[in-house]
């Protein structure tokens, strides 16, 4: 899912001036528990709808639910969670969910992962607070990878890189066969930290890139301008103007089979093809850059829901939460947006198209798993400097010394002001 500006909102803290809210919380009571929903668009809105009318047949509770366009929705949380926020809300795994916990505004749902089943260690550590308390309910994952066309590939004679040499080598091939190689587009800010997390981890390893999320490895280090120099060596094979592009216009030009790949999410491409055209839909690990790090790290952010510290029907809350633990819940949402993967141990994998089974694949295989760059930092870290930092590297990739070096200097600052 689309983080777009988010960080802009989370970056705001409490008591600070946010933009105007766009979110009215529908609010709770004898209406039903709200839910302030972000899946404004069209594929994963009919899934919601769905899980929601299932829980209500079952429960004979009313959920009432507050959709708002994605991008407002993240742009604007940090003001709904301070105002009148819904019950139950949908949002991120790990640092997106413990920055929140941290400033008191989700409620602790620790009893009910008492009684939860089929969610691995690993899952219930992304959503536990630094507290060590839990308090989001994973219902789906994804990962990131190469996202191309099988057709295209096979009528070209294309084979799939395993390294960053046949990578280039595969790029310049599509550029003389008149594609354009990547499709790219940033206008939403969060698309391209994607391809720097896989040049990042596959040219220093996992262990870096959460050092360097953290605080503790240096922009400017060598290390990190080595990243942005195997970047710019991409970049002539990218589609020129970027940063006013958004992804779904980038994923309908591979759609269409005016661009040979692109880097994005399982659901990002998935959506923008249509049902007869989405089996032709494939994808590859990111190449291999350091033999010594291999493919062994696999971006694979988690999505789900939280409820709010202000939450007005907790009972009925805590009940949609239950149930949306479920592996029915999970194979109600699965089957009608088959673009992402369930992370309960009890769903049904026997209605997975084979996109969704490599995808499986390519989590299981993977030695270390990553969350995403605006998900392992700090949600102002990520909104006040790497959103424009990436943004200006993609319209000037030349002047890396200075990017990196004034990226370090706030950093700095901003990681010492906690």
């Amino acid at each position: 899912m689309s983080r777009r500006t988010l960080l802009r909102g989370t970056a705001l803290g409490v008591g600070a001036v946010a933009l105007p809210s766009v979110l009215a919380a529908c609010g709770s009571g004898p209406g039903g528990v709200s839910v302030g929903s972000n899946a404004s668009d069209a594929v994963p809105k009919k899934a919601f709808a769905d899980v929601f009318r299932a829980y209500e047949k079952k429960s004979k509770k009313t959920v009432r639910v507050n959709t708002v366009n994605h991008e407002n929705f993240q742009e604007n949380i940090n003001r709904y969670l301070q105002g009148t926020p819904d019950d139950v809300f949908m949002w991120f795994a790990g640092n997106r969910m413990q920055y929140f916990a941290r400033k008191g505004l989700l409620a602790d749902i620790s009893d009910l992962w008492r009684d939860f089943d089929g969610f691995s260690d690993a899952l219930k550590k992304q959503s536990t607070g630094a507290d060590g308390k839990q308090y989001f309910v994973p219902l789906y994952y994804y990962p990131w990878a190469v996202f191309h066309r099988k057709s295209v590939f096979q009528e070209k004679g294309y084979e799939v890189p395993k390294t960053f040499d046949q990578y280039r080598a595969l790029a310049r091939q599509m550029e003389k066969d008149g594609l354009v190689p990547f499709a790219f587009g940033d206008k939403d800010g969060w698309p391209a930290m994607g391809t720097f997390d896989y040049l990042n981890m596959r040219a220093n390893g996992y262990d870096f890139h959460l050092a360097l999320m953290s605080g503790q490895k240096s922009w400017n280090s060598p290390q990190v301008k080595q990243v942005f120099d195997l970047w710019r060596g991409l970049m002539p094979y990218h589609q020129k103007g970027a940063n006013g592009r958004t992804w779904q216009e980038a994923t309908q030009s591979l759609a269409q089979k005016k661009a040979g790949m692109t880097v994005l999410g399982l659901p990002h491409p998935g959506q923008q093809f249509s049902a007869a055209d989405r089996a032709d839909l494939d994808f590859f690990p990111f190449p291999e850059i350091d033999p010594s790090f291999g493919q062994e790290a696999v971006e694979a952010p988690i999505d789900g829901f939280l409820m709010s510290r202000k939450a007005k029907d907790t009972s009925g809350a805590k009940d949609l939460l239950k149930y949306l633990a479920t592996p029915r819940a999970e194979d109600i949402y699965l089957r009608s947006d088959p673009n992402n993967i369930a992370v309960n141990s009890g769903a049904d994998t026997g209605a997975y198209t084979p996109l969704q089974k490599k995808a499986v694949e390519l989590v299981a295989g993977a030695r270390q798993i990553s969350q995403f760059m605006d998900r392992d930092t700090r949600p102002d870290f990520a909104s006040t400097v790497m959103i424009q930092a990436i943004q200006q590297f993609l319209n000037k990739p030349d002047d890396i010394d200075g990017l990196v070096n004034d990226i370090e200097r706030q950093k700095k600052q901003i990681f010492a002001a906690e």
